[in-house]
């Protein structure tokens, strides 16, 4: 009988004890929330195109180019839950965004994003964007978060 006992008091104890070590391993097991960075340097680019973080990471938009650059999010395709952003970042200044839901944040800048007739960046001035010594302007000026849990 008293060995029936033991079992009955130690199983609701190791239940208790399971509990608290799998909470605390959770706890745990999330990482911490960093600040990842985008540039846009001195052209009209970002860098890097592409990133991946964790839910409650913030991403930062620098921009070190002489040229004000919107981040524009493409809503056709976003499912970050960070909808309708549309900010002008002047030169020198940065913005941020914290993400608190997993999926991917594809955006742009306004100014840079769009092609021309013959598929390149369309961009203000006359000769459209930054040109390479080939006569090529690159690619539109975008790119993508991808946020994991």
């Amino acid at each position: 009988m008293l060995a029936l006992r033991i079992r009955w008091i130690s199983a609701p104890a190791l239940l208790i004890c399971l509990l608290v070590l799998s909470i605390a391993g959770l706890a745990q097991s999330a990482p911490p929330a960093v600040t990842r960075t985008i540039q846009v340097p001195g052209e009209d680019r970002f860098v890097p195109f592409a990133i991946t973080i964790h839910v409650g990471d913030t991403v930062r938009w620098v921009n070190n180019d002489t040229d004000a650059h919107y981040v524009v999010s493409d809503d056709a395709f976003n499912t970050s839950g960070r909808r309708g952003v549309n900010t002008l970042i002047q030169p020198g200044k940065a913005f941020a965004l914290k993400f608190s839901k997993a999926g991917v944040f594809p955006f742009y800048c306004r100014f840079h994003a769009a092609l021309d007739a013959h598929n390149q960046p369309i961009a203000p001035g006359p000769f459209g964007g930054i040109q390479d010594s080939n006569g090529n302007f690159g690619t539109p000026m975008s790119g993508v978060v991808t946020v994991v849990p």
